[in-house]
């Protein structure tokens, strides 16, 4: 592919080879901002804040995803495929699903289900189940249990319905479906078919049993020690 892309302005060479991925680009300016050291801002096309800048001695990058399969389809790929990314570590927010958690929690995926379609383009006539990089997933739950933060590590379901008029959640509840969230499902089957690597951290922001919500803004800038996470296994 070559670069810059249709949705991507940035050059070849801008970005790390790790890639922290928000859904919201005003998240991923709030990291590069608190965080890394000369950080420089190389995309911002349709308001995709990518930037690249220095954390404890390392380059590493962060750019918003949007929301959905297929928004976060076309970011990772790109950074996979033109960009020559290696790993990319989407930091999400979720909605829980186990009565085990609360809000604020960690959420590690270490498989997604889904209701897209999205996996069919890759020509397996059957359901596909796309993980987590394992290496990835061991370094998050080593420095999860450091930090002290309340995680669980599962299956995710990455839903292409906000507002699903079925409600699957009670079904997979029982099926012991940890979250739900929108792009886990895109991220692991692209870093899988591109032969590079992908982990899905996810804190609680709600509740969907209960309407317990946090807001965009504490949501934005309070999930702190899931961005140190990432940052360190980056």
């Amino acid at each position: 592919m070559q670069t810059p892309t249709l949705h991507n302005e940035a050059k070849k060479g801008d970005f790390a080879r790790t890639v922290l991925m928000p859904g919201d680009p005003l998240r991923a300016k709030f990291i590069a901002e608190t965080y890394l050291k000369g950080a420089k801002l190389v995309n911002n096309v349709r308001g995709i804040h990518g930037y690249t800048g220095e954390y404890n001695g390392k380059q590493v990058s962060v750019m918003g995803s949007g929301m959905g399969i297929p928004s976060i389809g076309i970011y990772s790929y790109e950074l996979f495929n033109a960009y020559g990314v290696e790993q990319i570590i989407r930091i999400g927010s979720a909605g829980m699903i186990s009565p085990n958690l609360k809000v604020r929690d960690l959420v590690i995926g270490m498989s997604a289900y889904s209701n897209s379609s999205y996996g069919n383009q890759f020509g397996f006539d059957g359901n596909l189940a796309p993980c987590a990089d394992y290496g990835l997933l061991s370094s998050a739950v080593t420095e999860a249990q450091k930090i002290g933060i309340h995680t669980m590590v599962g299956s995710v379901f990455s839903t292409d319905c906000f507002y699903n008029a079925q409600n699957p959640l009670p079904t997979l509840q029982k099926l012991g479906v940890l979250a739900v969230e929108m792009e886990a499902y895109a991220l692991y089957l692209n870093a899988a078919y591109a032969g590079k690597k992908a982990l899905c951290m996810c804190q609680i922001s709600d509740n969907p049993f209960t309407g317990e919500s946090l807001s965009p803004a504490e949501v934005r800038e309070t999930f702190t020690q899931m961005m140190e996470i990432a940052l360190n296994i980056a």
